[in-house]
């Protein structure tokens, strides 16, 4: 059966990656499901679940979004409104919202989504359920 199993994502530095997306993480439904000292893993039912990690082979600390590699990570965030709440939360959490003058429509006038991005640059976005 296709489909992804987790995506793990590697951080410079992990308590404020625990800070940043944990709180994001927590704000579109999943929750921490196991702790270790170099990261934790991040569960929503039996679907695809984040890992966040840390390990001595980094290259670089921060996160280069436009080199080759992942770009960013899309979550489903429920409601228009709750979209909203995340957007509206998001700065006192430590991630900056992108693309304020076209939000909540910069994919397009039928995408109703929110883009953040966090202090090591990793970008987030955020999707409101269809209708």
């Amino acid at each position: 059966m296709p489909g992804f199993h987790h995506v793990e994502v590697w951080v410079g530095d992990l308590t404020a990656a625990r800070s940043e997306w944990g709180w994001l993480l927590s704000a579109v439904g999943f929750e921490r499901t196991a702790l270790w000292v170099d990261g934790e893993t991040w569960s929503a039912g039996d679907g695809p679940y984040p890992t966040l990690t840390t390990s001595p082979n980094l290259s670089r600390l921060d996160h280069d979004q436009r080199a080759p590699g992942v770009n960013h990570l899309a979550f489903l965030g429920g409601s228009r409104g709750q979209v909203d709440a995340v957007m509206a939360a998001a700065s006192a959490h430590g991630w900056r919202p992108l693309y304020q003058d076209r939000y909540p429509f910069a994919g397009g006038p039928s995408h109703y989504a929110g883009w953040l991005e966090n202090s090591a640059g990793f970008k987030a976005e955020i999707v409101a359920d269809a209708g």
